[in-house]
This record gives structure tokens, sequence and C-alpha cells, in this order.
């Protein structure tokens, strides 16, 4: 059997808490620099893409603004278009909300971001949950859970429309008989979330309509996935995990006329290199440590406990109340949604943390996000491995704990290695990001 070719994309870190900015090699976040620095970087190592999310509000916690995230949160659409002029062939990936967003203007800039990028655009499609965030669009509370993903598909489906309003044959430009554009761009679309018409005024670009990503992991999100991505992001990165997403996601595709190789599944993967593994362990506990600091512990257990904490020691044991049921006192973070039940949650994390004789920042490191790849180079590179061929992912999207320069060591190391193994590409075959995910 063939061995399968593994797919790579670089995350611009910056809004999760496994950015360590505190680190003396840590950069800026917003400065035009960094995000050249990451880019080319991927770009040399031949990655597939480079990924941007987007924070469209700063997370508080009990009405201030907190530290757990890299303040600075530029516009989407601006940098890809910057890294455009700056990069040739690396793929260019943003997230854009289809809550908060209509299908016109995100179309027009897709379309006009593929066009620039000669055909290297990519959409991660996500919906917005909270009110919170809603504020800053005087659209506070706005849609019920249950209508963001039936929004969601048809805002992409209508935006798909747009797109493919021009075949491609339109431009004309005959300058003997004056003629330059032939019919085309014409749009009507009505239902019960959007009533537009027109014309598209971006003609079809190199791909057509950029690369569809997916983030989500609800039953409402795989399915979301199933119909209409070509690649999703997921946080299963384990083996058995990895496994049980990847048939469950695979295994919806038929019924809607797909085959498996149509959706690349990319986990979302942290990574430590050390010239030893035992080094790569020791620097791993180091970063914890950086990410999960006193201050940074009160906080994740506020989120549970939904309760001021300030004079809680973090080197003690847990609270022994239960958390308190009600309106959240911490704004705008997706982590509130995974504790649907705090309280059983809050028993969990006791009888964890009485099990392994740990203190309440020591808990916090054990349940919250983890390194997935620790060790020398050629450790890092034959789990990677390991993990694609066993169909638990197609690929990683990598996100290093370092801005701008964390992918250097993986680039310069762990690539090398995957090389030599047949897996991993040397050099691009095409110059659309389609050819790099080997979608049509």
């Amino acid at each position: 059997m063939t061995a399968k070719h593994i797919h790579l994309a670089a995350h611009f870190p910056g809004v999760n808490n496994t950015t360590v900015w505190s680190d003396p090699e840590a950069g800026s976040h917003i400065e035009f620099s960094s995000f050249v620095k990451l880019a080319q970087t991927a770009e040399r190592a031949k990655f597939d893409f480079f990924f941007l999310a987007e924070g469209l509000r700063l997370r508080e916690q009990g009405g201030e603004i907190y530290d757990l995230d890299v303040v600075g949160r530029p516009d989407t659409f601006t940098v890809l278009s910057a890294l455009a002029a700056v990069t040739d062939r690396l793929g260019l990936a943003g997230t854009i909300n289809s809550t908060f967003n209509e299908p016109f203007e995100v179309a027009r800039q897709f379309a006009s971001l593929d066009h620039l990028s000669a055909g290297r655009a990519a959409w991660n499609v996500v919906t917005s949950w909270d009110a919170f965030t809603g504020e800053n669009f005087r659209r506070g509370g706005f849609l019920p859970q249950d209508q963001r993903y039936s929004r969601a598909e048809t805002f992409l489906r209508t935006a798909w429309e747009l797109f493919d309003s021009w075949r491609g044959d339109e431009l004309l430009a005959d300058k003997e008989s004056g003629r330059f554009l032939a019919d085309g761009g014409d749009f009507a679309h009505h239902d019960d979330h959007f009533a537009i018409s027109g014309r598209f005024p971006v003609p079809r670009s190199p791909q057509g309509r950029p690369v569809t990503i997916q983030a989500g992991d609800s039953e409402e999100g795989r399915e979301f996935a199933a119909a209409t991505a070509d690649a999703i992001f997921t946080r299963h990165g384990t083996l058995e995990a990895g496994q049980a997403f990847y048939q469950d996601v695979k295994g919806r595709l038929a019924k809607y006329g797909r085959a498996p190789h149509e959706l690349v599944i990319l986990p979302a993967a942290t990574f430590v290199l050390g010239d030893t593994d035992a080094e790569a362990h020791e620097l791993a506990h180091e970063v914890r440590l950086q990410q999960v600091s006193e201050q940074t512990a009160i906080k994740f257990l506020e989120q549970l406990w939904n309760t001021d904490l300030s004079d809680h020691d973090p080197n003690g044991p847990l609270p022994s109340f239960d958390p308190t049921v009600g309106d959240l006192i911490s704004k705008g973070r997706a982590s509130v949604r995974m504790h649907r039940d705090p309280v059983a949650t809050a028993h969990e994390w006791r009888q964890l943390a009485e099990a392994k004789h740990l203190s309440s920042r020591e808990l916090i490191i054990e349940v919250t996000g983890r390194q997935n790849f620790i060790g020398s180079a050629e450790t890092v590179a034959s789990t990677m491995n390991e993990l694609v061929q066993a169909d638990a992912s197609d690929g990683f999207i990598l996100v290093p704990h370092v801005t701008p320069g964390g992918l250097d060591r993986f680039a310069d190391e762990v690539v090398p290695r995957l090389q030599e193994r047949g897996v991993f590409r040397e050099d691009y075959s095409g110059p659309t990001l389609r050819d790099h995910l080997g979608l049509s």
C-alpha cells in the first residue's frame, strides 16, 4: 500500500493561551514582520497553507481584559492580502465569521484575495455563539444556537452562487471589436436569511472558489463539514480520538455524493523539540509552566466555578464548593461551552486532583491543552507519520508557542525527516492551494 502524504499548515498564534508572549524569543503579534517571518518559514518548508485565526472581540473576565490571549487582532483580509505579495506558493487561509457578515461582502473579499494570490485563498467558515461578540455589531444575542449553522450553510452556498456567477470566459478584451466583456456575474438569491440580487463585481478567480475550511466538533459542525467543507480543523489529535473522528466525518461524505479524499482532516497540533526526547520533555514542562502561570490557573478555575477566585491559592487544593450556575463572568471564551455540566466537571477535577495529588495549578496544566508532539526531530516525524498512516488525520495545523520564530526548528529538522520517508513533498506540484491539498 502506498503511504499517505502528510498535509501541514502553520497557525499564527494569538487567539489562544498556547502563546507564550513572555518568552524572551517572542516578538510582536501585530507587526507585519511577524506575519512575514512565520509565513515565509512555512513556505520554505513547503507547507500547504498559513492559517490566521480571528477574534472579533477581546475576551473579558469579571469585566476586565486579561492576558491569556495576546491583545492584537488585525483584520484577516488585510494581513492575508499583504502576505500574498511576499509569498509565492503558500496557501493563505483566514477565519471569517458567517454570523456577523454578509455573503456579498465576504465573497468579494475572498474572490479578490484569490486573484491577488494567484489561487491560494482559503476560508475558514465559523459561527459566533455569544451575545458578547454580537454587541460589537449591534446584534447582541443574534440568532439562537440552533439557527447558526443553518445561517452558516446558507451563507456559504450563497457565496458559492456569487463565485459561480462567472464561468471564467466572459472577459473578452477584444481590442479590434472594442468589446471587453460578455454577459456574466448575474446573481439572485432569496431565502429566510438573505434576499440579494445584482451582478458580482469580481470575475471568476483562479480557484473558482476558495478552499473551504470548517472548524467545529458538534453534531451540526460535523454534518456541515461533510456537506460543504474541503478541510476540517479539529482538536482530535490523539490516535483513538483521531481515528474515531476521522471515521465519523469521512463516513458522512457518501450521502452528499463525496469521496473520502475530498475532505482533508487536520487537527491542531503543538510541538516541543529537543536534541533528545528527554530534553524535549524537560522543555515541554517549562513551556506548560509558562502557559499556565499562577494567574492563568486562577482564570481557568473561574471559568468553571463562575465566581471570583482572586483570593484562591493556585498552589493549594481546588475550591471545595461547587460552581455557580448562571450568567458567566467569562465573556467570549469558547472554552466555557465545554463545561456543559460545571458541577459534574468540578467533581471530576477533584477526583483527578486527589488521585494524582495535584494542586489547583497542576490540575489546570493537566486538563487544559497539552503538546501533541514532544521529542527529538526523529521522534516527532515518526509519531506524526504513524498517526496519519493510521487514519487518525490527514495531517496537522501546527501551532508554535512562540511567535514568530517558533516554526524554524520544525522546518529545519522535522520536515527533512518526513521527506526522507517519502510522505511529504520536496516541492510544490501546482500553483494553487487546491493543488497542494489534492482537491479538484
